[in-house]
């Protein structure tokens, strides 16, 4: 998952300074930021981003102390010491010199009274966005040997770097004018230093990076003019991000250990989320110390907010009490530092005690075992119009009206839980988002959408209104009402789309689209003489479990009748056995009628 906090000048960017940087250890006062480093155990920070090349740098280079004080700290140049002394060289002033090493707006100007805005005098610097594997990741990385322990930390770099290049690419606006009313994408990418950390406040295994993204880019002009990032952008694509990195990190893992993926439901009625296929779900806990603390706490806080307030709380409610929660419990950092040889022996002889050296020992083998039944189970197949279905159902419940990077975030969770780790076609997600988008949608007020009910019933208008009750329903939880309303309507296009088959009727377009088919079934109907173009399916197992669901309805139908009849008239009287007539004679009043027999059903 990804976190993000802003970094601004003073306190913001002594924690970043002074914690962040040496891996959340205690850096002792004077002591230099290499040194510090080292004595943690932890590596040196490095550059990334497109835009390095704008300010000299290039991707790899090793965060110095001086660059990241004048970028991140300051909004300078990284080299605004030697710039500085060539404009003095030159014969320019003090305030010139210094005026060539700022890139942008200087901070004076924010925090000077010529400022109108309040939020505007404590500017931010950059963005601190955290970026953590599934948990099952964090176990694996820690516990198993060291070939394991560096391919999951080159999947961990390679799903990072995809993914802040898809956030420069696609995300990253800079705004200028008053109030920002000018937009564009930044002319050379992103600016980003990324740190990497081992371990969590607890002392648990925790493999994450702290990527600190400045805000400083240049315009798309010819002069080549420095302005600031776009906040909203950036936090509104947050979770789209998170996704894709988490996307990308489960297709590294696949390709390059073997092993597949399964969803784990942390919370009852709470969205489920990918987890290694095969690790000791025991283990989770005894990583997960600080989920604990914090579901102890937090019956004393709800507690008293409904004494406070008179009613429990609700959904956001919940969460901020989670928040509350988690900082009240938050144990400070150690002062012990260890190297990463020394926290793996620490973290492995402490599982051994807890779980035997047999769950230890075989992590590896278990979860190689474990992907062969999920691949044996589950066909990696993406249909794009049955993707769009489910992607719309789920995001509509949840939220009512939405934008499309909501609906990206929640294509890219379809297709981890549909592919399990194996590779999607890129741009696959934006295809099952623009369908959404030109089915399924219809305008729901300035810049936002809605579900178009009478897009996904076209034939039936009584059911059009099938996925309102699951609005208004508080029994259950968003998330179990969005998955109902997806199967409903999942299963409803399953049974038009086989009916349509059946039928010879042809379709507007091919809307199946496989990523990672072993076999491709043959059409149901294929004439091409009379000008018919043969659909493409992906998966026969959908077709028939599409027919056993609609028979087994059908034979409940006929069940449930029965009984209702036989509770209203009572049994049906039985007629009494007759003797069998001789042969080639007919009893009187009576007329054989062929595939008729007397006293049964037909």
């Amino acid at each position: 998952m990804i976190s993000k906090a802003k970094v601004r000048p003073g306190n913001g960017w002594r924690y970043l300074f002074c914690g962040v940087m040496v891996g959340d250890g205690q850096r002792p006062a004077g002591m230099p930021l290499r040194a510090a480093q080292d004595e943690a155990g932890v590596p040196p920070g490095v550059w990334k981003g497109r835009g390095l090349a704008a300010v000299g740098l290039t991707a790899g280079d090793v965060v110095t102390e001086r660059q990241a004080e004048l970028l991140l700290g300051e909004g300078w140049h990284p080299d605004a010491d030697r710039i500085e002394r060539e404009r003095l060289a030159e014969g320019k002033s003090p305030a010139q010199a210094r005026r060539a090493t700022v890139l942008g707006r200087p901070i004076e100007h924010n925090q000077s009274p010529e400022t109108d805005k309040a939020k505007e005098r404590t500017p931010w610097l950059g963005f601190d966005l955290t970026f953590r594997p599934p948990s099952t990741a964090h176990l694996a990385w820690a516990l198993m040997d060291d070939e394991h322990r560096r391919v999951l930390e080159l999947c961990q770099d390679i799903a990072r770097d995809k993914t802040l290049a898809w956030v420069g690419d696609a995300v990253a606006e800079i705004r200028w004018k008053g109030g920002g009313k000018r937009r564009a994408r930044v002319k050379d990418g992103l600016i980003v230093a990324v740190f990497r950390h081992y371990e969590s406040r607890a002392g648990k295994p925790l493999l994450h990076d702290h990527a600190i993204v400045s805000i400083r880019v240049r315009r798309p002009d010819d002069k080549g003019t420095w302005g600031n990032l776009s906040a909203d952008s950036m936090l509104a694509h947050i979770v789209a991000a998170d996704t894709l990195y988490t996307l990308y990190f489960m297709e590294e893992v696949s390709a390059r250990l073997g092993w597949a993926w399964e969803p784990r439901e942390v919370t009852p009625g709470r969205r489920p989320v990918m987890e290694i296929a095969g690790i000791d779900q025991r283990l989770i806990g005894w990583q997960s110390t600080r989920r604990q603390q914090i579901e102890d706490a937090l019956p004393v806080l709800t507690a008293k907010y409904e004494e406070r307030q008179g009613h429990p709380p609700g959904e956001r409610a919940a969460y901020a009490l989670g928040c509350q929660a988690a900082d009240q419990t938050r144990p400070p950092k150690r002062t012990e530092l260890l190297s990463l040889t020394e926290l793996r022996k620490q973290w492995r002889a402490s599982a051994i005690r807890a779980y035997g050296a047999d769950v230890v020992d075989r992590l590896a083998e278990r979860a190689r075992a474990a992907a062969a039944a999920v691949w044996a189970r589950v066909r990696p197949v993406v249909d794009i119009a049955l993707a769009a279905v489910d992607v719309v159902a789920v995001v509509y419940v949840m939220r009512g009206a939405f934008k499309r990077h909501h609906l990206l975030a929640e294509a890219r969770r379809y297709l981890s839980y549909v592919l399990r780790g194996r590779p999607h076609q890129v741009g696959l997600d934006e295809q099952i988002v623009q369908t959404v988008v030109d089915d399924y949608t219809r305008p729901a007020g300035r810049r936002m959408m809605t579900a178009d009910l009478r897009a996904l019933y076209p034939r039936d208008t009584e059911d059009q209104a099938v996925l309102r009750p699951l609005t208004r329903n508080r029994t259950a939880s968003p998330f179990e009402r969005a998955r109902l309303a997806a199967d409903a309507l999942r299963v409803r296009a399953q049974a038009v789309r086989r009916a349509d088959r059946l039928g010879s009727r042809t379709r507007a377009r091919t809307v199946a689209v496989p990523a990672a088919s072993r076999s491709r079934p043959r059409p149901f109907h294929s004439d091409r003489k009379a000008g018919r173009v043969p659909e493409q399916t992906t998966d026969v197992d959908t077709v028939e479990q599409t027919r056993r669901t609609l028979a087994e309805a059908a034979l409940a139908r006929v069940q449930e009748s029965t009984r209702e009849r036989a509770l209203t008239h009572g049994p049906r009287p039985q007629p009494a056995p007759a003797t069998a007539p001789p042969p080639h004679t007919q009893q009187p009043g009576t007329q054989h009628t062929p595939g008729r027999t007397t006293g049964g059903v037909a």
